[in-house]
């Protein structure tokens, strides 16, 4: 008997921030792939606190769950096996990914497509086309869809997918509209094989783009980006160790750092005291004003404002907004909107820690697009044939 709830087959999983915001909206992750053990460790020891259930096709981690691999062996590897398993019980079949993006983003390596990351992301794209799940999701940063240079690489995997059966949405969001008190924008591809698009009854007349207004991107979208924006946030002030700061009038509360500080607890999390200890420079963490954030590094966080994009490697530094400190984990965390009792094991090294909490999806913005695709896939009769010219 087929399930009604879709399977998820995860790859690049990290700590999986994005694979909770499905899980925690009715869908069924069955095979988690992720090749760095740290963070499969991490995947696994945050589903035990959470008393999740075990992916019934296993957690896969270190040389075996390498994309690249698995496209160049497909024949000889288990994935085949188990996506053809799970079709014998299951209705719907969801690939879902986020390619590390260092290749394509701004501030990071830049070197694109030639890249070993960038590798990754046509790894990823061609595994979908060979596999052909009913729908899959890829994620990367806003410089693959706006830089030039990354953008013709971006077309031609669409093309590739296109080539094999897809059909296809995209969007750059900003996790700031589902409520995560970040600004971090990211490009988002969302395509659904052609065949599951006739099961559901929807005509269309372009079998390479669903026709704009069809897949519901605002259906979950909490705040408009240009309001958000447009509110009277702080800006900065003098640095105060321990300093007491009232919110102001005018704002949305709900998407400032002070408001995630208190509402995940930070002070008394399991992570609390997983943050960086300098040597030297305590002088220069007190220098920074309260939310000056323009330079690279050194950013104060300003507590009744939202976040800059949580990204913690390359030397970028997020200071606290009223201690003499770096943020740490249980900080970043709830940054990245995760529940409260997500919880990240004490023997991580702290690099690690911080560099899978930057890569992950903020959770409320996995939840999101989780509902958001679950609402498209509930439309079993309906036109979307463009109106003719």
């Amino acid at each position: 008997m087929a399930s009604d709830r879709p399977s998820i087959f995860s790859f690049f999983s990290g700590s999986g921030f994005l694979d909770l915001g499905f899980e925690t909206s009715g869908f069924n992750i069955v095979y988690v792939n992720e090749i760095f053990p740290p963070f499969m460790e991490a995947y696994r020891y945050s589903r035990t606190t959470l008393k999740l259930p075990l992916p019934e096709y296993g957690y896969h981690y270190g040389e075996e769950a390498d994309v690249n691999n698995l496209v160049d062996n497909l024949g000889t590897t288990s994935l085949l096996k188990l996506v053809k398993d799970c079709r014998k019980s299951n209705n719907i079949i969801g690939f879902i990914g986020c390619p590390p993006c260092p290749d394509f983003s701004i501030g990071g390596k830049n070197r694109g497509y030639l890249g070993e990351n960038g590798q990754l992301s046509a790894s990823y794209i061609e595994l979908i086309c060979l596999l052909q799940p009913d729908f899959f999701l890829f994620e990367n940063v806003k410089g693959l869809w706006k830089t030039k240079k990354h953008r013709s690489f971006f077309e031609t995997l669409k093309s590739q997918l296109n080539e094999a059966g897809y059909v296809l949405t995209e969007i750059l969001l900003n996790a700031i509209e589902y409520g995560v008190p970040q600004d971090r924008e990211r490009i988002i591809l969302i395509g659904f094989h052609k065949n599951i698009i006739k099961d559901m009854g929807l005509k269309i007349s372009n079998f390479y783009l669903l026709p704009e207004g069809t897949f519901p991107w605002k259906n979950h979208i909490l705040h408009s980006r240009s309001k958000v924006f447009a509110y009277p946030w702080s800006k900065s002030e003098p640095f105060q160790e321990d300093s007491i700061l009232p919110c102001p009038n005018g704002i949305p509360q709900e998407l400032t750092v002070e408001y995630w500080f208190q509402k995940n607890d930070v002070l008394n999390h399991p992570n609390a005291k997983h943050y960086f200890q300098p040597r030297a420079g305590l002088k220069r963490f007190a220098s920074v004003d309260e939310g000056d954030d323009c330079k690279k590094s050194f950013k104060r966080l300003h507590r009744w404002r939202y976040s800059p994009t949580a990204c913690y490697g390359n030397n970028e530094v997020h200071l606290h907004p009223y201690k003499v400190r770096r943020i740490s984990a249980a900080e970043a965390l709830a940054i990245q909107s995760l529940p409260a009792n997500f919880v990240l094991p004490d023997r991580m090294s702290l690099t690690n820690m911080f560099k899978t909490i930057g890569n992950g999806v903020p959770y409320l913005a996995s939840k999101a697009l989780a509902h958001t695709i679950l609402d498209f896939l509930a439309i079993t009769e309906s036109s979307c044939e463009q109106p003719e010219n």
